[in-house]
């Protein structure tokens, strides 16, 4: 196990580069040296992420007020990014080992990273161009749903700095995008009929516990990031959307099967079918293809294009056939977007 589970701390560390939190990478490559460390992080729930799981249980004790000096490494506490905060970190869980366990064993990663609403724009717009019926979304593990209210952040897509399209917020916040490529991607949404998100492990916004665990989910050198989380719980707040519990492969039919015949029906996710297993995804497959034998049913994804980046993809089921377009390439958090149109 020790090689595999190696590469998965030094693989954290690259991703978390990639993604601007040299205090994660620092951190992760901390964890891969340490014996200990990566034997806690691995009592997290099956299919959970290991690195993920350990460092948010100890942003969430701190968030919940346990002082320590790793507060000084942490922005979103207050303190600066500057420094090795490695050896603070595991003297942190150390001495915290007790209150730790009981969340690496009961939580998930809820995370909820509303800037991918800005490329969910994008492929929602680009549908509307293919279909003129009003579309009623179901989005796999939506987590708190904040991702469910997309059409309501306010967007500035930018190339080289200068703004290339600017859409104004409803109520939320401003979402930040760069343009990479030559190719500009449709802004305008179509028109939403209704939305309900499948979740397992559904958050509680009324919850101060569960806030606090997603909050503890954005790494602690990104403060940018929790700004916006929290603007978007404010807003998620004000125009709640429906959120079903339990398996989503269980509760698909039936909610594609309450679409009324008179809308589109898409079904989306944003990096959440990774956790499944090759059979769940070939579940997944299967409930749409049957799905789509009795009306088109669409398909929005952005996932890991089990390469190097994530992709956005567009699928149409109909009449046991399907057609995927792969519509873009996109940072995970959604920085940036490259479109490739129909390719």
């Amino acid at each position: 196990m020790g090689d595999a589970e190696n590469s998965y701390w030094r693989r954290f560390a690259a991703e978390a580069r990639r993604l601007g939190s040299p205090l994660c990478e620092r951190l992760a490559l901390g964890v891969d040296a340490d014996a200990a460390l990566k034997a806690l992080a691995a009592r997290a729930r099956p299919g959970q992420p290991h690195a993920n799981i350990l460092f948010a249980a100890v942003n969430f004790l701190m968030l919940r007020g346990a002082d320590h000096p790793l507060k000084g490494f942490y922005p979103t506490l207050g303190g600066t990014a500057g420094g090795d905060a490695f050896p603070a970190f595991r003297d942190f869980v150390e001495s915290h080992r007790a209150a730790m366990v009981p969340l690496l064993e009961s939580r998930v990663t809820n995370t909820n990273e509303t800037a991918r609403s800005a490329i969910l724009r994008a492929g929602f717009a680009a549908l509307g161009e293919r279909e003129s019926l009003p579309l009623h979304l179901i989005e796999i593990g939506p987590s708190a749903g904040l991702n469910l209210n997309w059409d309501r952040y306010g967007v500035r897509y930018r190339r080289d700095g200068g703004l290339v399209a600017e859409i104004p917020a409803e109520a939320g916040p401003i979402l930040e995008c760069a343009l990479r490529g030559a190719a500009t991607p449709p802004f305008t949404a179509p028109m939403i009929a209704g939305r309900v998100g499948l979740e397992r492990d559904p958050v509680d916004l009324s919850n101060m516990m569960d806030r606090d665990w997603l909050r503890a989910l954005v790494w602690p050198d990104q403060p940018h990031r929790l700004a916006r989380l929290d603007a978007a719980v404010a807003l998620f707040l004000r125009y709640p959307q429906e959120i079903r519990k339990g398996d989503a492969l269980t509760l698909l039919p039936d909610a594609l099967a309450r679409v009324p015949g008179d809308g589109a029906v898409c079904v989306y996710h944003t990096i959440a079918v990774y956790q499944f297993s090759a059979a769940m995804k070939e579940a997944l497959a299967a409930i749409l293809v049957t799905a789509g034998l009795r009306r088109p049913v669409w398909h929005l994804a952005f996932e890991f294009d089990g390469v190097r980046d994530y992709a956005l993809t567009l699928t149409r089921h109909a009449e046991g056939t399907a057609e995927t377009r792969m519509l873009a390439l996109a940072e995970a958090h959604g920085g940036w977007i490259e479109w490739r149109g129909d390719t």
